[in-house]
């Protein structure tokens, strides 16, 4: 289940992509699919670990193009182990609402990006994520949660004092709230409830399946109660790198 909308946020074969955060993968998977040249990093070794397995898996069974390559890696998203200007593009997706120090890892996402690079920045959505936190105070009060919920405009504000220039903003996973929405009010751990169950359930199907009445419902109902927030923007030349 891809956040990023990649029609929106096109890669080129070859591009050097950061995942940044990565978790399972899946972004950096369809990089990797998509011809680029995948670092996905994140804290959670375990994951990390997991996300090689799958590389290699992937590489294994022809999934990626000729010249496309993936590396899975530890890393500090506050202290990226990568030169200046590393990366044609940056995806970071439901990190940035887990971080205290959330302008110092945009200051290194743009240090690692090119002159003219691209960016995806997701996290949750504020209504959708305020009757989360309102439904149940385990859902974010828990080691490694969410620790804010960001306005839109908070956030496009923030890139843009970081040095980036937001260019496009969408809603991803409308499905989705309800699910989390019935996960607080009956407890983030209870897997057992019947509503729960059953919403789940429907959430797998419309993933496997992909049926167009789910996929119209979905696109409808982003705009309104999305779970997501998505922002793409770029990094500008400098005024001297434009007289070069």
């Amino acid at each position: 289940m891809l956040t990023v909308d990649f029609s929106r946020f096109p890669l080129a074969p070859g591009d050097r992509v950061l995942d940044l955060g990565c978790g399972a993968g899946r972004h950096a998977f369809e990089c990797y699919r998509r011809g680029a040249q995948v670092v996905a990093l994140d804290r959670n070794g375990e994951e990390i670990r997991e996300v090689a397995k799958w590389f290699a898996a992937m590489k294994e069974a022809g999934e990626a193009p000729a010249g496309a390559t993936a590396t899975a890696m530890e890393g500090d998203a506050l202290a990226l182990p990568f030169p200046d200007d590393s990366f044609d593009v940056v995806v970071i997706s439901e990190v940035m609402e887990h971080i205290p120090d959330d302008k110092g890892v945009l200051a290194e996402m743009v240090r690692v990006l090119r002159p003219g690079g691209r960016i995806a920045v997701t996290v949750p959505r504020y209504g959708p994520e305020k009757v989360c936190w309102a439904l149940s105070d385990a859902y974010h009060e828990v080691e490694g949660g969410h620790i804010r919920i960001y306005r839109a405009d908070e956030l496009l504000e923030k890139m843009r004092e970081a040095g980036l220039r937001p260019y496009g903003t969408h809603h991803a996973h409308a499905l989705h709230s309800p699910y989390w929405w019935l996960k607080c009010a009956f407890g983030v751990d209870n897997d057992k409830a019947l509503p729960v169950r059953a919403y789940h359930q429907l959430l797998v199907w419309d993933i496997m399946k992909k049926p167009l009445a789910t996929r119209l419902a979905e696109r409808a109902l982003n705009p309104v109660i999305g779970k997501s927030f998505v922002a793409y923007a770029t990094k500008p030349h400098t005024p001297r790198e434009d007289r070069a």
